[in-house]
């Protein structure tokens, strides 16, 4: 890790990380031990650097808790947001597979938990393991897929749809048994995110709260017609 991690925490070992990560919820007793043998957990705050666009990595992170914001520099060096990483999800898994440099920066939206499982213990245990390796291969598997989705999402659709579909994914990581939920990001970051203007969001989160989808109360939302954005964002 680069030098910003320097900041950061180290904690004891995180069972709730496993709990957290599809590929290790069926994992057995002994494999659970030996994961807990080799996983540590490190606490940022927010705003703060967790690795650097091109830094080397040897390590599986996995959101504990909190929310990681992997970005990239535009030429006019300005920050671009192009994924949102919740709890459950991992990354660094390629630096796993390839000792390649990180394709993004990661850095902390909120206070956040991050477990690593360093690069010669995990391929140990895949190696002891095929069952875990093939579980692991197939969330890679899906998280490609959703990176795919998500491309799609910001490359293919209309502003509208785009924001429809931003909305309902937060509310699916964030709250998914509520109503209510918080954006992730500011405003301005989600505007982004998105591809439009901080004016063209205000604008079209005010169209959704007259049309009675949405409540908007600054980061809080409360969702009044699933249905009606579903249907925006062309899932119904």
């Amino acid at each position: 890790m680069n030098s910003c991690a320097c900041h950061a925490r180290d904690t004891a070992n995180a069972p709730s990380c496993l709990a957290h990560v599809p590929v290790f919820a069926q994992l057995r007793e002994a494999e659970v031990e030996l994961l807990h043998s080799v996983m540590r957990t490190s606490q940022y705050p927010k705003g703060e650097t967790i690795f650097r666009e091109g830094d080397l990595s040897d390590a599986l992170f996995v959101v504990n808790r909190g929310i990681i914001k992997l970005t990239k520099l535009e030429d006019n060096g300005k920050e671009h947001i192009i994924r949102l990483l919740f709890p459950g999800d991992f990354f660094g898994q390629f630096a796993l597979l390839q000792e390649k440099p990180h394709y993004a920066s990661a850095i902390a939206a909120d206070t956040t938990g991050v477990c690593r499982i360093h690069r010669s213990d995990f391929l140990d245990i895949l190696r002891r393991d095929p069952d875990t390796a093939a579980r692991f291969m197939t969330a890679l598997s899906a998280q490609l897929e959703e990176a795919d989705a998500w491309a799609a999402v910001l490359t293919l659709l209309e502003a509208d749809r785009r924001l429809a579909k931003m909305l309902l994914y937060f509310r699916r990581k964030a709250a998914p048994n509520s109503r209510e939920f918080t954006l992730p990001v500011s405003k301005k970051e989600l505007a982004g995110l998105i591809g439009a203007t901080p004016e063209t969001l205000s604008r079209k989160l005010r169209q959704l709260s007259d049309d009675g989808v949405l409540t908007v109360s600054r980061r809080q939302l409360l969702l009044r017609d699933e249905a009606a954005l579903r249907h925006l964002a062309g899932e119904a």
